[in-house]
């Protein structure tokens, strides 16, 4: 099992940046790849950002490229999502998952693990 744990999300004006974070713990040394997900209100989860635990190789969704940078920091089990110049459409629920088998998947799907959730608000 893995535990994961989000945090950073607020309310901002559009145009301001948010960092959020999410802390890995449990069986860390099962993780191939962690991701970022956002749960627009009324809609789907969708894919934001994927990083690789080995490798460091990422991915991005289309309508962040340019705006939101992944990173992690695998000795301290943590992943950071800087999320610049966010507009309205960025509002929602955005989760941490887990991959224990491969990186690189942007469905919802493959990832074992979630965390609860943390809440961005932009407003224009």
């Amino acid at each position: 099992q893995v535990q994961l744990v989000e945090s950073g999300g607020g309310s901002v004006q559009a145009g301001q940046s948010l960092t959020l974070s999410c802390a890995a713990s449990g069986r860390t040394g099962s993780i191939r790849g962690m991701g970022w997900f956002h749960r627009a209100p009324g809609k789907e989860r969708t894919f934001v950002a994927t990083i690789s635990r080995i490798g460091g190789g990422i991915k991005y969704a289309d309508s962040v490229k340019g705006r939101f940078t992944i990173s992690a920091d695998n000795a301290k089990n943590t992943m950071t999502l800087q999320m610049n110049s966010l507009q309205p459409g960025d509002t929602g629920v955005y989760y941490c998952a887990v991959d224990t088998t491969t990186w690189g998947r942007t469905s919802i799907s493959p990832y074992d693990f979630w965390g609860q959730g943390t809440q961005v608000t932009v407003s224009s």
